[in-house]
């Protein structure tokens, strides 16, 4: 199956240059991908279109509807994924990290998330100060982040650009002599008497890749998945308690070191508690001041809508998608792991969510490695053996909405369209209009596509995906 076999360093380069030709002889220009006729982002002819009144029913585009913008697309640089990088040739290495970053031949990311300490994904759990004591973290360094983590973090920041790469940081756990259960893993909270070193952590974090590596921090969330006790790195962190160390040492400690502007997210977690998190932490003016927005997660839920409930109530605070990926390990050629993640983009970002993270940019054939067995599949799955890449489905389909949808996209205004699609549309900075037209079912669908008095004859395969293009006039 194409979809899982290495294709050619120079194919999305091509697809550019594909792109940019039809631009020049038409208005409109098509990339699909479908499971059932070998075409993975492949550029196509668009239908030719027509003017006059649409098709009763038409999937209608309206640009003078504007909602959210868009901050982006992006995966996770986390130890696994570098450990896994670091298996292959470097040429075939650079291939995937062009193939995600680059400006051309990429697929359109520019954000980034990292682990402060290791996470599920590591190799085996550490610490950046592991003193016990230590309050005033003389000891704090990156050494544990040297070998594997860094590299990758320089080489992807190179590929897509200072001015485009954006990283965002989490910690899963701080290290375990500050915590109530004196362990990284399971589960444990903050002590009190570390909220204060705990906090001035993120600001010694933040200050050695600066100065130490020149690696900016666009973003941090305060906690990884607060709610959850895990067998692997974990702090639980009631409502009140994210909200208190917010506002009482977190926010103040970035402010008075000159890290205001640093976007600090709050939650990090579940869509299906996210109102009620939003609630404490944004319904506290005091530690609402600290805090860019929201992140959620998309295991448990597709409550989409509960985004849309928390931008009514606050709706300065933007919400961002932070980390979704298929568990149970790497599942080669599962054509509906690449439909669940056009289900949760469109879900989102049609409920103002700002920007999509997904977990682990690479992952090995297992689906790891993983220091608790927690395996999981990544876009791209490297086997670390016979050095084969194969681009999964998901690869793909998040491509259709990221390659697109550049950061500064506004979500717009559309109505109509048949029932069993999925869809979703962008006015782009370059005046460009983006459709993106999703087919779940077992049968082609034909559709009409309408835009500023124009309109197209469409048609999507059984199990597609399809990107639309209007070029600015």
């Amino acid at each position: 199956m194409r979809s899982t076999s290495l294709q050619s360093a120079g194919a999305l380069a091509a697809l550019a240059l594909s792109m940019t030709t039809a631009s020049f002889a038409s208005t409109w220009s098509l990339v699909q991908t479908a499971r059932d006729n070998g075409q993975r982002l492949e550029s196509i002819a668009a239908p030719a279109p027509a003017a006059g009144a649409p098709a009763a029913g038409a999937l209608t585009l309206d640009p003078g509807k504007r909602y959210q913008e868009i901050v982006g697309f992006g995966g996770a640089l986390t130890e696994s994924s570098a450990w896994v990088l670091a298996q292959l040739p470097a040429e075939k290495r650079a291939e995937i990290l062009r193939r995600y970053y680059d400006p051309q031949e990429g697929i359109g990311y520019t954000l980034a998330r990292t682990h402060i300490n290791s996470c599920d994904f590591s190799l085996n759990m550490w610490a950046l100060d592991d003193v016990p004591g230590d309050y005033d973290l003389h000891n704090f360094t990156l050494a544990p982040m040297r070998k594997w983590v860094l590299p990758l973090i320089h080489d992807t920041q190179k590929i897509a650009g200072p001015d485009r790469f954006k990283l965002l940081a989490s910690p899963w756990s701080p290290p375990a002599w500050m915590k109530t259960n004196f362990r990284m893993d399971d589960g444990g909270t903050l002590r009190r008497e570390y909220a204060a070193p705990w906090a001035n952590y993120f600001v010694k974090f933040i200050q050695a890749m600066e100065q130490e590596e020149k690696i900016p921090i666009w973003a941090l969330t305060v906690q990884n998945e607060p709610e959850a006790h895990q067998t692997w790195e974990s702090c639980l962190y009631t409502p009140e308690q994210e909200r208190d160390f917010v506002k009482n040492h977190l926010g103040p400690a970035l402010a008075q070191a000159g890290y205001s502007g640093i976007k600090l997210i709050g939650w990090d977690h579940n869509r299906d508690r996210t109102e009620a998190r939003a609630d404490a932490m944004l319904g506290d003016p005091e530690a609402a001041k600290y805090l860019w927005g929201i992140g959620i997660h998309w295991y448990v839920s597709e409550d989409f809508a509960s985004s849309a409930r928390v931008h009514a109530k606050f709706p300065d605070k933007p919400i961002l998608f932070t980390e979704g990926c298929v568990e149970s390990g790497a599942l080669i050629g599962r054509w509906d792991n690449g439909e669940r993640y056009a289900r949760n983009i469109i879900g989102d970002l049609s409920n103002w969510v700002t920007g999509y993270i997904d977990w682990n940019i690479v992952l090995d054939q297992r689906g790891g490695p993983n220091h608790v067995g927690n395996f999981c599949e990544a876009p791209v799955i490297v086997d670390v053996n016979t050095k084969e890449v194969r681009y999964m489905t998901s690869f793909y389909y998040i491509a259709h909405f990221s390659k697109f949808v550049p950061p500064g996209a506004h979500r717009i205004g559309t109505s109509g369209g048949p029932a069993q699609l999925q869809t979703i549309a962008f006015a782009n900075p370059d005046g460009s209009l983006v459709t993106v037209v999703v087919n779940p079912t077992d049968a082609a669908v034909g559709f009409s596509l309408a835009a500023a008095g124009e309109s197209l004859a469409c048609s999507i395969p059984a199990h597609g995906i399809q990107t639309y293009v209007r070029s600015g006039r």
